[in-house]
């Protein structure tokens, strides 16, 4: 694909002003025109919502720099439908570099993988990153890895309704290994406070420890944990195709 062609639609989580989608914007400037369209505040967590109770609004910082009061899903769909023109139609869309990784179960929590999701939907290939990384800040590797990635998925395409989400180790990766969603082991962990008028409040948290192993392997904890970026395919389907032939006795005809 010729550079100079090339559009990119930006979004993420963790809000317009984040280190990590500032860093992917300067590493994705070189091979194409970017376009940024993301959260006014930060979203983790958001998932894959829509706000719909609520009017939106956006705010145009310049030619190519959007704010949304809202999720990465209201986001893209309005970078795609209502902010750019026909002619800024994006050939990619590119989530994160969420601060934090998006391993296994994460994922259907993620703003970050929302916003790649929506775009796939809406028919544009999306690409999710995310640093594991619990304190660094520095961006620096993720951004040459999403750099490659989304040359690469320019230049050869990916199938038709995937994203990719993609997890980029600390430090300097070993290489990258294409992987499938790992199930972690957690337990959520709920803390009670009491507010200064004698009400109480929560705090929802996790412990963890560590995954689960895979006789196959090929997990995206595996990878991470071997120091590799992981590469998953998802899609929006969550269709559980193993059990249709298992529930096909529930099946009754009028």
């Amino acid at each position: 694909m010729n550079s100079d062609k090339v559009r990119i639609l930006l979004t993420n989580d963790d809000g317009y002003h984040s280190k990590g989608i500032i860093a992917l914007e300067n590493a994705l400037a070189e091979i194409g025109d970017v376009y940024v369209v993301a959260p006014a505040s930060e979203m983790s967590g958001a998932s894959h919502s829509l706000t719909l109770a609520r009017p939106l609004r956006i705010r145009q910082i310049d030619a190519r720099h959007w704010t949304v009061d809202g999720t990465p899903t209201d986001c893209v769909t309005l970078a795609l439908n209502r902010i750019l023109t026909a002619e800024e139609r994006p050939h990619i869309c590119v989530s994160g570099i969420n601060h934090g990784a998006n391993l296994g179960d994460d994922a259907t929590y993620s703003g970050t993988v929302a916003g790649a999701m929506e775009a796939t939907i809406l028919g544009v290939p999306g690409l999710a990153f995310s640093l594991v990384a619990n304190r660094s800040h520095d961006f620096t590797e993720s951004a040459k890895v999403a750099r490659e990635l989304t040359e690469k998925a320019l230049n050869d395409g990916l199938p038709p309704n995937t994203l990719l989400n993609i997890n980029v180790p600390k430090g300097v990766p070993k290489g990258f290994r294409v992987t499938k969603q790992g199930i972690k082991n957690a337990r959520p962990v709920i803390s009670e406070h009491i507010d200064p008028r004698g009400k109480p409040y929560y705090w929802i948290g996790e412990m963890r420890d560590g995954f689960h192993t895979d006789d196959e392997g090929g997990t995206d904890f595996e990878a991470i944990d071997e120091n590799y970026v992981s590469v998953t395919p998802m899609r929006s389907d969550l269709t559980n195709y193993a059990a249709m032939e298992l529930l096909q006795s529930w099946e009754k005809n009028s």
